[in-house]
């Protein structure tokens, strides 16, 4: 299916203030990007690189005043999300290198304090995509979904305690809860079609049988219509923007997602 997602964004800038931006979706092996525009203004110098992750950011400083960013793209993603229920655990020893840091504890994703839950919601699964499914189920029967409740990230513990939050932080319990059996997760945020309400989304995936495969406990039914804008260990990593410096009024953000084509 062909998508054309689109944030637009205005902030007030009270002094000159850095920005880094993660606002333009890739190309890979799941999407492939026809269009992409990026306009801000006013006009200024802005440096576009390429982070750890392979996110594609910017950077700038923005001047004192209106500051209005808007980024739209037209994206091929599939309708269905890949499903494998026979996707096999992949013993450390053979992980690609660069997987290897999706197994590590992280600021949000405390995943050395979850092993006993972790095994207690996939007993008796087969070791790899199932045990992963199992999660995902827990998540979506255990912590309750509720958008706009949460504005600073969650972490897994905190999500597991508070047995809520937005999609950001169910996606943070999901990888505590699989890096705790030596599963590489990561965090994605991006766009997602037909999303209510629709924002910015977050979702995890987890590394079997030799890939990537996509988890959302906050969705039911295997629908696709996702567009990844960013990865990262956690919410720490994909932040659509981050600002340095005094805090900037956000005057708006509005994300659409509409389908062009089949």
């Amino acid at each position: 299916m062909w998508l054309r997602v689109s944030c637009d964004l205005a902030f007030d800038v009270e002094t000159p203030t850095p920005f880094i931006l993660m606002l333009r979706p890739r190309s890979g092996a799941e999407q492939w990007i026809e269009r992409d525009e990026f306009k801000i203004a006013p006009n200024m110098s802005i440096i576009e690189f390429t982070d750890g992750y392979g996110n594609l950011c910017q950077r700038f400083v923005a001047p004192k005043g209106e500051l209005t960013i808007y980024t739209t793209s037209d994206v091929k993603t599939s309708e269905f999300v890949d499903v494998d229920f026979g996707a096999p655990f992949v013993e450390i020893q053979h992980l690609p290198n660069d997987v290897l840091c999706y197994l590590l504890p992280s600021r949000y994703c405390e995943s050395d304090r979850f092993n006993e839950l972790a095994n207690s919601i996939i007993a008796n699964k087969m070791p790899g995509y199932q045990q992963v499914q199992a999660i995902e189920d827990w998540l979506r029967h255990t912590i309750s979904y509720i958008p706009g409740s949460s504005v600073y990230p969650t972490s897994a513990i905190e999500v597991n305690q508070k047995g809520s939050g937005v999609c950001r932080d169910l996606a943070h319990l999901g990888i505590a809860l699989c890096r705790s059996l030596s599963i590489p997760a990561r965090m994605v945020v991006g766009y997602l079609h037909n999303l209510k309400p629709m924002d910015m989304h977050a979702w995890f995936e987890a590394y079997v049988g030799g890939r990537w495969y996509v988890f959302d406990a906050t969705q039911t039914g295997i629908k696709g219509g996702y567009v990844s804008v960013g990865y990262g260990l956690d919410a720490a990593d994909v932040a659509i923007f981050n600002q340095f410096g005094p805090a900037v009024h956000t005057l708006k953000q509005r994300v659409t997602v509409t389908q062009i084509k089949n």
